[in-house]
């Protein structure tokens, strides 16, 4: 069973990610180390007691739809209600609409711990904290004060429309349309995929953000315009009034998250109301909806990056307490009498510690990243600027890093449980399941990939990835300076892999400097790894070298050295692939026909 790990978070938010730094300057005003924990170890206790022993038999019954209603597992509404009741909904808000105006990085390492319970759970609330962002930074007055304050209570839920049947990832194409009304209000015609929580039981309403075209709108991503339509009419009194000309037409059968209704969304064909078309009002400008909707598709991003995290920390959970148990032949050098558990063989003890290294870069990754937004909103000027570039960057990484962890750690998990990992029961299988959507979602790891090579590396022409190498090879320059043989290689390794780092971002500048962009793209997935790889070495270092005063500092230096002795080789064959892989790649195309 799942345990959220308060003390492995608090660490990495205080002595990694940087929280620790900014608490003692006083940047989040009243907000002191004791509340944190008392946060974090709540958090942990509801992830633990409340979520986690609900996720298998949430798998099992999954979601269901009868007559365009959706049921989810039994107990979940309720679970829902007591998570929304409990404030975990309005963790970040702003108290103006009722929320208590926390840093990101509590949003996020309490996301891990709610998606650590069940991922199929924590993502509907996910997605309406990210409506909640967007309707704050683009919505009107009105709309703000009709529906924040029960989006942010929980109350409603909210949910991301944009996918559709002909458009996976190119927006640019969609034909879900929007009709201007003399009152002000628009009509939405259309069908969208893939709704995440489109329709369910949690919350008598759902607040769907929409995206749509207009009739004289540009061609293209240009011409799109972000609407809110919520499922039910809201009355000039806050009350809710006639159902709305939206309904889920079906739902998915998926390979995991069974419990979460993915929907395919129908709007304005007449079921409801008056006239066809779903009743919406206009977010932001009309044919700027995207640029609306990027606020939201940002924080569900990172949040996605969490989801991975997540799974990756329950299936080594998972893993290790099997290895404990299970025993299997005689390890080298077992004294024990009887067969010695699988934990003391080399290559089962080689996967766990691969699986720990993995989850814990990846949540040093992730928290950074929920640091340099955080530090870009409570900071002013070129500073300001420095930190929203700095997040800019950090978001492909911690989305596509943490999620491939993710699935590449519960796929370790299961092989560490060998048959049985194989069979349901065990629940290893599920995470696996799970894990395998994080990768595609909120624009796949490819898309990731692209948007890091093209539009963040070049950021204030180079200077900001280049600034931040710096910071890491000071990393890697502490390492070496504290001489402690506990870190065997690391050093050299460490500071190898940096060098790959900046060797393959200097190669992929010139590369698009040059016109090559068929080159840089061919490369830019493979950089997208070497990025993460070396940031989780120097993140494991960093971790490594500061004394929390728990003990612990001989672990943390033992793992910093085995990743370094045994995952960091990777980055030079990546940077090998990066600057010599193109043409190869463009000349076996004719292969695939």
């Amino acid at each position: 069973m799942y345990k959220a790990p308060v003390d492995q978070i608090a660490f990495t938010l205080r002595h990694v990610a940087g929280l620790e730094a900014v608490l003692g300057e006083g940047r989040f005003g009243d907000l002191s180390g004791d509340l944190v924990d008392a946060i974090l170890v709540e958090a942990g206790r509801f992830a633990s007691d409340e979520i986690a022993p609900r996720a298998e038999a949430g798998d099992r019954r999954g979601a269901t739809l009868r007559d365009g209603r959706v049921t989810t597992p039994e107990g979940w509404p309720a679970l829902y209600r007591a998570w929304a009741e409990a404030g975990w909904n309005s963790l970040t808000a702003q108290p103006a609409v009722g929320g208590q105006g926390l840093p990101h990085m509590l949003h996020v390492a309490t996301m891990e711990m709610w998606n650590g319970g069940s991922m199929a759970f924590a993502i509907g609330p996910t997605l309406t904290i990210g409506a909640v962002e967007a309707l704050s930074a683009h919505g009107s007055q009105t709309l703000k004060q009709t529906y924040l304050p029960k989006m942010v209570s929980g109350e409603w839920m909210g949910s991301m429309n944009l996918t559709e049947p002909h458009a996976g990832s190119d927006l640019g194409v969609m034909k879900t349309r929007a009709e201007r009304r003399d009152d002000g209000t628009y009509r939405i015609f259309g069908q969208k995929i893939f709704i995440t929580y489109g329709e369910h039981d949690f919350t008598d309403n759902i607040v769907h953000l929409v995206l749509a075209r207009l009739p004289d709108a540009p061609a293209g991503t240009r011409g799109i315009s972000l609407f809110l339509v919520p499922k039910f009419l809201v009355s000039a009194d806050g009350a809710l009034g006639a159902r709305n000309d939206v309904f889920c037409h079906s739902i998915e059968h998926k390979l995991g998250i069974h419990a979460s209704p993915t929907c395919t969304m129908i709007y304005g064909d007449g079921r409801f109301g008056d006239e066809p078309g779903a009743i919406g009002w206009l977010v932001g400008e009309e044919n700027k909806g995207l640029a609306c909707m990027f606020t939201m598709m940002n924080n569900a991003r990172l949040a996605v990056g969490m989801q991975g995290v997540a799974i990756a920390e329950a299936a080594t959970q998972k893993a290790v307490a099997y290895a404990r148990e299970r025993t299997q032949g005689k390890a080298p050098g077992w004294q024990g009498a009887g067969m010695s558990p699988i934990v003391e063989h080399p290559d089962v003890t080689r996967m766990l510690l691969t699986m720990t290294a993995l989850t814990q870069g990846a949540r040093a990754i992730t928290y950074a990243c929920a640091h340099a937004i955080d530090m870009s909103h409570v900071t002013d000027g070129d500073e300001a600027r420095h930190w929203a570039e700095r997040a800019s960057l950090l978001t492909p990484i911690a989305k596509s890093f943490a999620t491939d962890a993710g699935v590449d750690v519960a796929s370790l998990g299961i092989q560490v449980h060998g048959g049985m990992g194989f069979i349901e029961e065990t629940g290893a299988a599920r995470l696996y399941r799970d894990a395998r959507i994080a990768p595609i979602y909120e624009g796949t790891n490819g898309i990731q990939a692209i948007d890091l090579v093209t539009r963040k590396l070049p950021l204030s022409d180079g200077v900001q990835i280049k600034g931040f190498i710096e910071e890491l090879k000071a990393i890697a320059r502490a390492v070496a300076a504290s001489s402690d043989p506990a870190f065997g290689e690391t050093p050299s390794r460490l500071e190898a892999s940096l060098a790959d780092l900046e060797a393959a971002t200097a190669w992929l500048g010139k590369a698009l400097a040059d016109g090559r962009q068929a080159e840089a793209l061919a490369g830019a997935t493979p950089y997208q790894r070497l990025f993460g790889l070396a940031l989780t070495g120097a993140y494991l270092a960093k971790g490594a070298l500061a004394d929390a005063g728990d003990g612990r500092r001989g672990e943390r230096t033992a793992l910093c050295r085995f990743a370094a002795e045994n995952l960091m080789a990777e980055t030079a064959a990546l940077k090998d692939r990066i600057v010599n892989g193109a043409a190869s790649l463009a000349t076996a195309r004719a292969v695939l026909g």
